[in-house]
């Protein structure tokens, strides 16, 4: 196939047969959602996306998603964003042009994007560690000073990641889009797929790095999006118990939904009521999916955090992590799938040397879960749709922005259909 400019939109003919293999999309300003700091997001136009590798792919996005993590970027908390950095990394949409050397896809198909962008080729993508390409990445040295190394480019993930745009837009581009997306099939709507893209990997993965066996108790702190995941996939994997720690009575009802024994931290005090539920040995393995901003109020340590970040004495909140850290029996696993973005203080090494415990964490390696998930949703095991609260259209997106943050409405999940 050879790409082709028609009237500021692209057409893919295909040579031989001289027939277009493309719709062309519609003469009309593409909208996205901008970041221009800290609490402003907007949207507005955008230039469309071009294709600028032969392994690139153009889509038409039919659903996008707010991430927990994008509100991070919205809190100001994430370095080297831009103004005018196209926001979001949960997107799935329709082919709409290939490059020519991308053979795995074509015009009309529906994919699942996923966050991370991988080359499939490199070390650690054959490996099946694709959020750790080292490839994907042009702006690897800011990484590489900043964090000893650097891991993959991400959608709508600040200059640190790729500076590459995001995916709440009504088109993206797909570098290496014949390694990253995922078919769909039609049986499933766009709420059961989208989440395959980020929140339902990363939920799984949490649970599987706890190596979880049958009687076992796994701890939870965060009920939101990622949270819920991963208490389903806990159960998935096994777990006769589940408790999960957070706040907001909407988030507790759905984690009891899922058939976890909540805790509220506001109401008592967790390291006790964890001890008292599991006998004083303490949950086999603990999941940290808070990350930087957990909540301020739950402690006088957690108070101390904030004012270190206010004051840019430290650069995230880590009290989650301490107390998951404490909470996890001898010989436990913690695992950490909230993001966190730099320098952590006063996390108890001691106890976790001397108590034997196993800490595991990535930045999702999406595409090694993805094809696995899909099936899990297909046999109806899971229907990931479950968390969504709200819809709405790209111009509600500012507005929604705030309406998860501040948790209003009883927003959970937010799904936005350009």
């Amino acid at each position: 196939m050879t790409e082709e400019r028609v009237g500021g939109t692209f057409a893919a003919r295909a040579c031989s047969a001289g027939q277009d293999k493309h719709t062309p999309k519609e003469e009309h300003e593409v909208k996205a959602l901008t970041w221009h700091g800290k609490s402003d997001i907007r949207c507005e136009s955008i230039p469309d996306p071009e294709i600028q590798d032969s392994r690139d792919a153009i889509i038409k996005v039919t659903a996008c998603a707010i991430c927990g993590s994008d509100l991070h970027i919205f809190d100001g908390v994430i370095p080297d964003m831009h103004s005018g950095d196209v926001m979001g990394h949960e997107t799935m949409g329709e082919v709409v042009e290939v490059g020519k050397d991308n053979t795995k896809l074509k015009v009309g198909d529906r994919v699942v994007v996923p966050f991370t962008i991988s080359c499939g080729e490199c070390y650690f993508c054959r490996r099946g560690f694709y959020s750790a390409c080292e490839r994907s990445n042009p702006d690897h040295e800011k990484a590489r000073k900043f964090w000893g190394n650097s891991p993959a480019g991400l959608f709508g993930y600040s200059h640190l990641l790729g500076g590459y745009a995001g995916g709440q837009a009504e088109y993206l581009r797909i570098p290496y889009a014949d390694v990253g997306p995922i078919k769909v099939p039609d049986t499933l709507t766009d709420d059961q797929a989208l989440f395959l893209s980020d929140i339902f990997p990363t939920g799984y993965m949490g649970a599987e790095f706890c190596d979880i066996q049958p009687g076992d108790t796994i701890a939870i702190w965060g009920c939101g999006p990622v949270g819920q995941m991963a208490i389903r996939s806990a159960f998935l994997l096994g777990a006769e118990r589940v408790i999960a720690i957070d706040t907001v009575p909407e988030r507790l009802a759905l984690a009891r939904d899922g058939g976890a024994e909540t805790l509220d931290f506001r109401d008592v005090d967790i390291y006790d009521a964890i001890m008292e539920k599991t006998k004083g040995r303490g949950a086999d393995a603990c999941i940290d999916a808070v990350g930087t901003e957990a909540d301020t109020m739950s402690s006088f340590y957690a108070a101390v955090d904030r004012v270190k970040v206010a004051t840019f004495m430290g650069t995230d909140r880590p009290h989650v992590l301490r107390q998951a850290i404490h909470c996890c029996r001898n010989f436990g696993t913690v695992s950490v799938i909230g993001v966190y973005g730099g320098f952590l203080d006063k996390i108890p090494f001691g106890s976790a040397i001397n108590r034997g415990l196993t800490f595991r964490m990535a930045q999702t390696p999406v595409q090694r879960y993805m094809p696995k998930l899909l099936e899990h949703i297909e046999r109806g095991d899971i229907d990931p749709s479950f968390v969504i609260t709200h819809h709405g259209s790209l111009e509600d997106g500012p507005e929604l922005y705030k309406t998860f943050r501040d948790k209003k409405d009883g927003c959970i999940k937010v799904v936005l259909k350009p």
